[in-house]
C-alpha cells in the first residue's frame, strides 16, 4: 500500500513539474455548415489552451490522432440518435464529436466550451486507457472536471439527490445515465462528486495512474486498487460514509440557489404584511369615515328640528 501511494505521489509530482510546452493539445478538425462558420471559429481559439490541462487530467503526452469535431443542425441524422436535451457527445473509438448548436446547454456544462472540453476529455480518456472499457461513471466524472470546476452548485445537486434518492452504488449508477434527464442530472452529480473526491483524496496522479493500468490490460478494479492501495469497494464505502450532515448541508445553505430562495421568500413575506397592514390602515380609515358620517348625520338631525319660539326651520 505505502508503495502504491509513493508511486501515486511520484507520478503527481512529475505532472506538475512539467512544463505547459511539453504536452500538445489535440488537433481539433472542425466540420460544419456555413451558418455556423463563427461558432466553429470560437472554438477553434477557444479551446486549445485549455485542452492542455486535460491532456494532464489524463496522463497523456501524445495527443494523439486529429479528433473531428462535427457541428450538426437539427433534423440531421447526427441529432436524431440523442434526446432533444443532449447537446454533444463524443465517439471515443472514432475519435468523433458531435456539437448541436441550437440546444441549450445544461448541467454539467453551463456553455457549448464547455460541452467541447467535456466531449473531449471522453475521446483523450479512452486513448489513456488505451481503448479498454471503463465505468460510465468515472467517464462522466473525468469529463465533468475537465469541462468545469467542481463548485457549490455540484455539492447542492448531489445534496438534492440524495435527498430524493438513497445513496446508489457505483455498480448501478452506470445505468443512471440511460435514463432521463433529471435521472442523468443526479449520476452526474454523484460520478463528479466521487472522481474529484479521488483526486482531493490521493492526488491529481491518481487518475492518470487508473487509466494506465486499465491500458496495461489490468481491470478497472484492478488498477484502482494498484493506484490507491484501497479496494473500489472500500473506496465507495469510505466515500458515502464521508456525506455527512454538515459536508452535505452546508454547501446548500451557503450556495447562491439558497441565498435567491431565502430572498424570494423575504419578498413574499413582505408583500403578505404590506397586504395585512394596508388592510388593517383601511379598516382605521373605514372606521373613522363611520364616525364621521354619524357625526353629520347626528348635527343635520339636529339642525331639521324645532328652533327656538317663533323660527321656522
Amino acid at each position: 500500500m505505502k508503495r502504491s501511494f509513493a508511486a501515486v505521489l511520484l507520478l503527481a509530482a512529475l505532472l506538475a513539474a512539467s512544463p505547459a510546452a511539453a504536452v500538445q493539445p489535440p488537433r481539433l478538425a472542425f466540420e460544419a455548415p456555413p451558418r455556423f462558420a463563427p461558432t466553429a471559429a470560437h472554438l477553434r481559439v477557444a479551446a486549445p489552451p485549455q485542452l492542455t490541462s486535460v491532456m494532464r487530467l489524463a496522463g497523456l503526452a501524445d495527443p494523439g490522432p486529429p479528433i473531428r469535431v462535427v457541428l450538426a443542425p437539427e433534423g440531421t441524422p447526427e441529432a436524431g440518435l440523442v434526446p432533444r436535451w443532449v447537446v454533444g457527445y463524443a465517439v471515443g473509438d472514432q475519435s468523433l464529436i458531435v456539437l448541436l448548436p441550437e440546444r441549450v446547454p445544461n448541467y454539467p456544462d453551463s456553455s457549448l466550451d464547455d460541452v467541447l472540453l467535456h466531449e473531449t476529455a471522453h475521446v483523450l480518456v479512452a486513448r489513456a486507457a488505451g481503448g479498454r472499457p471503463l465505468p460510465r461513471w468515472f467517464q462522466e466524472g473525468m469529463a465533468m472536471i475537465a469541462g468545469r470546476s467542481w463548485g457549490f452548485d455540484d455539492r447542492t445537486r448531489l445534496t438534492l439527490a440524495l435527498l430524493v434518492d438513497r445513496p446508489v452504488s457505483l455498480a448501478a449508477l452506470d445505468s443512471r445515465f440511460a435514463g432521463g434527464q433529471a435521472e442523468v442530472n443526479r449520476a452526474y452529480a454523484v460520478a463528479g462528486s466521487f472522481v474529484r473526491d479521488l483526486l482531493d483524496r490521493y492526488g491529481p496522479g491518481v487518475a492518470p495512474a487508473i487509466l494506465a493500468g486499465v491500458a496495461r490490460g489490468l481491470s478497472f478494479e484492478d488498477a484502482f486498487f494498484a493506484a490507491t492501495g484501497a479496494p473500489l469497494a472500500s473506496a465507495e464505502d469510505s466515500f458515502w460514509s464521508r456525506q455527512t450532515f454538515w459536508y452535505r448541508w452546508v454547501p446548500v445553505l451557503t450556495s447562491s440557489v439558497t441565498l435567491w430562495l431565502l430572498i424570494t421568500l423575504l419578498a413574499l413575506w413582505a408583500m403578505r404584511y404590506r397586504r395585512q397592514r394596508d388592510a388593517a390602515q383601511r379598516r382605521v380609515w373605514e372606521e373613522e369615515d363611520e364616525r364621521e358620517r354619524q357625526r353629520l348625520a347626528a348635527a343635520a338631525a339636529r339642525l331639521e328640528g324645532p328652533g327656538p319660539e317663533g323660527w321656522v326651520n
